[in-house]
């Protein structure tokens, strides 16, 4: 909360206390630039929001300098100076915009919306610029003038704090993006690869074969995003870039998120690794599905029951018991509201209706080690050595003492997953062999990707029963409900402090496709996160 002066009533009349001084309605201080004022050089304040006539002033001042191109002048009309002075600087020298015109609009309060047009030149080559934005006016917290609220959006919409623009020879040239079989990808046909492409031509523009664009570019200094194209004044010649994306799963992905706010999935084809369709629905352009860094909740049994097996814990058809709690160092773990304990159960069982206790109950029996070596060594998490082609999260399985050992065996605790850690997961334990995800061929740049061992066949063959079970007549079953061919999967549910919800979870195989999905706080694993998988299991080919 910002210190400010103190509001005081005087014979009913709000007055600004400043250093005791009071003067009737009104407070006498300097003014200097931006929102700070200097001892010695009085001037009569006002206090309160902006009335319309310092709102239409103050927005035209602003207006009138950034036209001119004084950048100084503009920024001392708003009240972080510095920041925007920094960035209507660059605005006509670093992305040589010259010609503005702003074109006011009518102010809803102390909103006023406006128009740009401008010229962008580079080489001589030109391009008129035209784009909508708005800004607000503020009561200066220390000057009390009405100032310009300022933010980077003010300049061009969408830009964020740190971002720069500038006009040149773009950094890679563009990319003609095709799926694995030649099918054209572009943003506009399939948005979640907006920035996924972004990645790519940044990356694999030059080794395309493409030539630079000139272009109009907002770059992100302060984060690790590509530069953004915004206006190209000469196109580039793209070069192919073939992915191993399938348009169709990346068609169904994008339509099956869309069901469930801020949802991401993963598909990949089994036997190979490669990355078929990546989907996000998401209010920001976070690519969750490939760098999400959540508890995966109970799909996480598919590496705790893979572990059991591998170090002789446990078997399918051997004993599991649910029980209705268990605690384990002062903390007592809970299944689902309505499961009712089964002392009977194997671990068959136990894994289809996704029993928490049936799990927790094993770890005593386990080193605080195995868990982290099983997801390392057999399934290739957590080692930070994934290389996809983008940047993306390789999981995170750490070895862990305490009650957070026993969460983690439930996918709780301090695991953490993406959607592409758990489609890769069903993909091992499918096929028996780690096969690192990929989104662009190897071979195009002769990248080494990561190794696991994978699994034995014995341990393969007891996870794709549990998994099929839990498909056809467990957690699963609803979502995975008319799919045909050899099938599998598992649900979960993952709790997060704060959350009125837990966060959803689900995972499945169909023949030769693996595919995640995670949507936040969408309840049980089933419910939202389910319907996403199988849709594009349905469409997979």
């Amino acid at each position: 909360m910002r210190k400010g002066v103190k509001a005081v009533a005087v014979g009913g009349v709000c007055a600004v206390l400043v250093g005791g001084a009071v003067y009737g309605g009104y407070s006498f201080v300097s003014a200097l630039s931006g929102d700070t004022v200097a001892a010695g050089q009085s001037v009569q304040v006002k206090t309160g929001p902006p009335d319309a006539g310092e709102v239409k002033d103050a927005s035209a001042e602003f207006f009138a300098a950034w036209q001119k191109g004084d950048a100084t002048t503009a920024a001392s009309y708003t009240n972080f100076p510095d920041a925007a002075r920094e960035l209507l600087f660059s605005y006509g020298h670093d992305a040589r915009i010259a010609g503005v015109r702003v074109t006011p609009g009518e102010a809803t309060g102390a909103t006023v919306p406006f128009s740009v047009k401008a010229t962008v030149s580079y080489g001589g080559t030109s391009r008129t610029l035209a784009y909508r934005s708005r800004l607000t006016v503020v009561r200066g917290t220390n000057s009390h003038r009405a100032l310009v609220d300022w933010a980077p959006s003010v300049v061009y919409p969408g830009l964020e704090k740190g971002d720069r623009l500038v006009t040149g020879e773009s950094a890679a040239p563009p990319i003609r993006a095709v799926d694995r079989h030649g099918a054209v990808l572009t943003a506009d046909a399939y948005p979640s690869l907006g920035p996924i492409l972004d990645e790519l031509r940044e990356k694999y523009g030059e080794q395309a074969g493409g030539t630079p664009s000139v272009e109009l570019r907002a770059r992100h200094p302060e984060t690790d995003a590509p530069d953004t194209p915004l206006v190209t004044l000469a196109k580039g010649r793209p070069g192919t870039l073939r992915t191993t994306l399938s348009a169709s799963a990346q068609a169904a992905a994008e339509q099956a998120v869309q069901r469930f706010g801020e949802s991401s999935l993963v598909a990949e084809q089994a036997s190979t690794g490669e990355v078929l369709a990546v989907a996000n629905h998401r209010d920001d352009a976070f690519n969750a599905a490939f760098l999400g860094r959540l508890a995966p909740g109970s799909t996480m049994k598919i590496v705790t029951a893979a572990a059991l097996i591998d170090n002789g814990l446990a078997t399918a058809s051997g004993p599991a018991p649910c029980y209705s709690d268990l605690m384990w160092e002062g903390e007592t773990f809970h299944n689902l509201t309505g499961m009712r304990p089964d002392q009977g159960a194997t671990l068959a069982d136990s894994f289809s209706r996704s029993c928490n206790t049936a799990f927790i109950k094993f770890t005593p029996k386990m080193r605080d080690e195995t868990l982290t070596r099983e997801a390392q060594d057999r399934f290739g998490l957590g080692r930070d050595d994934w290389k996809t082609g983008i940047p993306s999260f390789d999981g995170s399985v750490p070895a862990v003492t305490g009650p957070d050992k026993a969460a983690d065996l439930i996918g709780q605790g301090q695991v953490q997953m993406s959607p592409l850690n758990m489609a890769s997961v069903t993909a091992t334990a499918m096929t028996g062999r780690f096969r690192q995800p990929v989104l662009v061929s190897q071979r195009l740049d002769h990248r080494e990707t990561a190794r696991a061992r994978g699994l034995p066949a014995g341990t393969v063959a007891q996870l794709r029963q549990m998994m099929n079970r839990a498909a056809t007549t467990g957690t699963a079953a609803a979502a995975m409900s008319g799919l045909s061919g050899s099938v599998g999967a598992k649900t979960g549910s993952a709790e997060v402090d704060g959350q009125a919800k837990s966060n959803s979870w689900f995972t499945g195989y169909r023949d030769d496709v693996a595919a995640a999905a995670m949507t936040q706080e969408g309840g049980h694993g089933g419910d939202a996160a389910g319907p996403i998988v199988a849709a594009v299991l349905r469409a997979a080919d």
